[in-house]
């Protein structure tokens, strides 16, 4: 069993500090990082009045963000469907060429 590990992550001009496990350490990290990030491009471009503006404002960006990308699987998910059964189709009718004759012939 891996041992945790104390970090201490830094958002907002603030100290956090956290116990993880060791696979979740870079993913913090780099969050953190973008959320700084985000921060700063927030307050170079909007009139904010506090962090808690600023730090509303990334939430609803990434939240945005992660139900856009269900949005889009969801559609890629249904556009693949729709393929794979034109392909299912053209296989059975490529490998039953009759049933595709009565139909047209009205049998």
């Amino acid at each position: 069993m891996e041992e945790k590990l104390k970090i201490k992550i830094s958002i907002a001009d603030r100290i956090y500090p956290l116990t993880v496990d060791p696979s979740q350490e870079e993913g913090l990290r780099s969050a953190s990082r973008k959320i700084d990030m985000m921060i700063k491009q927030f307050e170079q471009n909007y009139a904010v009045r506090d962090k808690q503006d600023v730090l509303a404002m990334c939430a609803l960006q990434f939240a945005t963000q992660v139900e856009q990308k269900q949005l889009d699987k969801t559609a890629d998910n249904a556009e693949t469907n729709e393929r794979l059964l034109k392909i299912s189709n053209m296989l059975a009718d490529y490998l039953d060429p009759k049933s595709t004759a009565d139909a047209t012939d009205g049998n």
